[in-house]
């Protein structure tokens, strides 16, 4: 096997414990060429789109590559900020909030995030990670509920990484915290905010997002995880069954998807006289696309027109400090056993000084000498 060039390494460097967090990306600015880039990684992995090569690359860079690129780079000028995409934004502070908030736990770790389409690339953050001296590295998705078509990419991706790494460092991965009490808490305090500043709905829709429906009879835990995060999210605001309903957005082709879907549902509640509805996606932690145009928007047309009276969307978990606190406990549940403060540069620097003076060749390893 051959191996890429790497980034330079010292001999000898102080060993670091990482934390990476995974977010599942967006496109560099909202223009078609940059979704074209960025649905063209997006659709074109396996994880994704279930669907053999033969049949689906036609149809993906015959049609859909040509076609959907400007819409949808309305729909992300749409919510685009001067700070850039949303997603990008708060995945970008939530890194920064985790490593200040590890530190105050006690934990001297390098904290980077990486999306898996688009930039940060997963490979270049873990390249970075590395020449940092990073040896130990948790790999942490921003996806609560586990699915092959989201954690198990975002793995699939360092694990291509580590293939064409001469000196893999130590890795762990979350694959879920769907059930966490700290998130859970951290959902129940953002709607009980907003119920406090804009009274109660008739009815809390829980809308996740969707995939196709034969995922679930493959194996894929996806579908029974955001039930139980529904369940206990409705235990802990202490709502009766029939005050919330649980479902599924995002739809795209023909194939069935994960039932009930959101928008349909929506349209049902209004035309059955329900006057408000208040929607929180319990699966986005960071604010998107997905929640702030098919949501915000599209959504809240859709109820409105249809006979609906009042719409509130509740936003994603984003920076607030409970989930940041959620966050926090995860990484910390799982970096345990792994040496995370910081390392002694003093030590370190005798180390090399006895080491040069005892005739080592410049960058050789102290521990060796």
């Amino acid at each position: 096997m051959s191996f890429r060039t790497e980034p330079p390494y010292t001999h000898g460097q102080a060993e670091r414990t990482a934390v990476l967090l995974c977010n599942l990306g967006t496109p560099d600015e909202p223009t078609a060429p940059a979704v074209r880039r960025y649905l063209a990684d997006f659709l074109g992995d396996p994880r994704v789109v279930e669907i053999p090569r033969l049949a689906w690359w036609p149809l993906l860079h015959g049609i859909i590559l040509r076609t959907r690129p400007a819409r949808s780079a309305a729909k992300y000028a749409a919510v685009w900020t001067p700070e850039g995409s949303p997603l990008a934004v708060w995945t970008a502070r939530q890194a920064t909030l985790l490593r200040g908030w590890l530190g105050q736990a006690g934990h001297n770790v390098l904290v980077r995030h990486a999306m898996r389409y688009g930039s940060p690339s997963i490979a270049s953050e873990l390249d970075a990670l590395k020449a940092e001296g990073a040896t130990r590295i948790l790999v942490l998705p921003l996806y609560p509920q586990y699915s092959g078509t989201t954690t198990a990419s975002v793995f699939d991706a360092v694990y291509g990484w580590a293939a064409r790494t001469r000196s893999v460092p130590e890795l762990r991965f979350v694959n879920r915290y769907h059930d966490h009490p700290g998130y859970i808490d951290a959902l129940a305090r953002s709607i009980e905010a907003h119920w406090k500043h804009h009274g109660r709905p008739d009815k809390l829709v829980m809308s996740f997002h969707g995939v196709p429906e034969r995922t679930l009879h493959r194996g894929d835990p996806y579908h029974c995880e955001s039930l139980k995060t529904g369940r206990l999210l409705a235990e802990r605001l202490g709502l009766r069954k029939e005050l919330y309903q649980l479902t599924f957005q995002s739809r795209f082709g023909k194939a069935r998807w994960l039932e009930p879907y959101t928008q349909p549902t929506i349209e049902a509640m209004a035309r059955a006289g329900t006057r408000r509805v208040d929607v929180v996606c319990p699966g986005f932690t960071s604010d998107c696309l997905e929640t702030l145009e098919e949501i915000n928007m599209e959504l809240r047309e859709a109820f409105l027109h249809t006979g609906g009276k009042e719409f509130h969307y509740i936003p994603c978990l984003n920076d607030s400090p409970a989930w940041i606190t959620a966050l926090s406990q995860v990484a910390q549940q799982h970096l345990a056993g792994w040496p995370t403060t910081a390392p002694d540069a003093a030590a370190l620097a005798d180390a090399r000084a006895r080491a040069l003076a005892g005739g080592a060749p410049a960058g050789a390893c102290p521990a060796a000498q």
